[in-house]
């Protein structure tokens, strides 16, 4: 019997896993890592209900951790078979990957000189040689035709619009005589956006997994550009420095395309930019090269000879050396530095140097999970912990929503909507509880459709 199982995303906006089985054979689409509170975190080291040895392929909606970072331990776990993705994907993955092995590794190295951890002694979840062997199973498609794995799995690629090679995956499972197709929307990206393209929509579907997020809000409709700008004139105003705990794939893109906009436009103060995160400069090398996902805003400020990523006054510091001689400057300056939920990195080091005094602007600019120190601060916390310290919390903390790369309810539901014809059943994946039964709630009052929220580790016969 075919069946479809959620190793992943149900409940919870991360650790991305499916296991399809048809004909004795198994392909799982993405395999993300767990992050936020401590008991989903937990889940990375548990084992799998299917030994990995046993499943023949991996596909990848696109290359965010919480679908790829889980990759490394599948192949330490026994996973032998290829992997396959986008060419950007591939490229990104590569990416994270190894800066995921590095940071866990440096993480591990650090709870055991300071003695914080309970693990004694603390270990990664895997290494950066783990990392490298399992970049090893990668492989590009050709999106211009199927790719049929076998006679039971059968790939067709839609771009998602999420991040640079972001995909909507549609697999043809068949079993004795019978064909079913499901639709996996991954993440899905918005309407009119800054540098990619818009989703595509599927011809058909079965059963469709789409996202949600933003299930439960729509997006603000203000003007975001004149946000970020007044946001960065009144911190330098008082003589503080913005920092951006920014994703390094997507949100730093938009970052620079946006700031240099505002000062093309004479918007912007004259200020240093420096993007702290030298896993974020190689994506923006990968944006500037990968032309098969850009719209055609982008394709026209490229044609015009402009370099949509280099706002005056930017700074890409690659080196240790580089980040550390910001601590001495005090002059206002904006720094862009990863991880987007502030769960590790560099931007840790400029958090911990910056939230104390009331000068300063830290800019959220993308989701912040429970458990994370984004979300602490989003949420006005007075204190968070970082690397076993306390450092209260004096900066002023703002959001900028409008950048986010997820599809909100209303653009979810005019996605659906473009289907030729709705699912036999739609299943909602990758959001928190609440988020997925207000949009469960919208697409059965909306579009009259058959919807059930995913749960953690449920079968289903296809």
């Amino acid at each position: 019997m075919a069946t479809l199982t959620f190793l992943g995303a149900a409940g919870t906006v991360t650790g991305s896993r499916y296991l399809l089985e048809a004909g004795g054979e198994r392909l799982m689409v993405d395999c993300g890592l767990f992050q936020g509170q401590k008991e989903l975190r937990l889940r990375n080291w548990a084992d799998l209900p299917v030994e990995p040895r046993n499943i023949q392929w991996l596909v990848l909606t696109h290359a965010h951790l919480d679908h790829t970072g889980y990759i490394p331990r599948f192949v330490k776990e026994g996973f032998r078979g290829q992997i396959f993705a986008s060419a950007a994907t591939v490229e990104l993955a590569r990416l994270l990957l190894l800066d995921s092995a590095y940071l866990q590794e440096e993480d591990a190295a650090y709870a055991n000189k300071k003695g914080f951890s309970k693990h004694k002694p603390a270990l990664p979840l895997y290494t950066h040689q783990d990392a490298l062997e399992s970049l090893e199973l990668f492989r590009s498609v050709d999106e211009s035709k199927l790719l049929k794995l076998s006679p039971h799995f059968t790939l067709r690629f839609y771009r998602a619009g999420h991040i640079l090679g972001a995909r909507i995956i549609e697999v043809t499972v068949s079993e004795n005589s019978q064909k079913w197709a499901i639709v996996f929307s991954g993440d899905l990206g918005r309407n009119h956006q800054l540098v990619i393209r818009e989703p595509e929509v599927p011809e058909t579907g079965d059963f469709l997994l789409v996202e949600s997020t933003y299930g439960n809000r729509l997006h603000p409709t203000d003007d975001f550009r004149q946000r970020l700008a007044s946001i960065v004139k009144t911190t330098a105003s008082r003589g503080g420095s913005v920092i951006v705990p920014a994703f390094a794939v997507g949100r730093t893109q938009e970052l620079l395309y946006i700031l240099r906009e505002l000062a093309e436009s004479n918007r912007l103060p004259s200020l240093p930019i420096h993007v702290d995160s030298p896993m974020a400069i190689d994506v923006t090398d990968l944006y500037r090269r990968h032309h098969e996902d850009h719209n055609v805003l982008m394709e026209a400020v490229e044609a015009q000879g402009a370099k949509p990523f280099s706002p005056p006054g930017v700074h890409f510091d690659r080196s240790p050396e580089e980040s550390k001689a910001l601590n001495n400057f005090h002059a206002p300056m904006i720094i862009i530095s990863a991880s987007g939920m502030a769960t590790g990195g560099r931007v840790l080091h400029h958090l911990a140097r910056c939230l104390p005094d009331s000068r300063n602007t830290v800019l959220l600019v993308g989701f912040q999970a429970p458990g994370t120190r984004g979300h602490s601060l989003q949420s006005g916390a007075e204190f968070v912990k970082m690397h076993g310290a306390i450092v209260p919390v004096g900066a002023r903390i703002e959001s900028l929503e409008h950048l986010s790369a997820h599809a909100d309810a209303g653009e979810i539901i005019q996605w659906l909507g473009r289907f030729p014809t709705p699912p036999a059943k739609t299943f909602l994946v990758h959001g928190e509880a609440h988020a997925a039964e207000a949009l469960r709630q919208k697409i059965i009052e909306t579009l009259g459709w058959p919807v059930q929220i995913s749960s953690y580790l449920l079968k289903i016969p296809l």
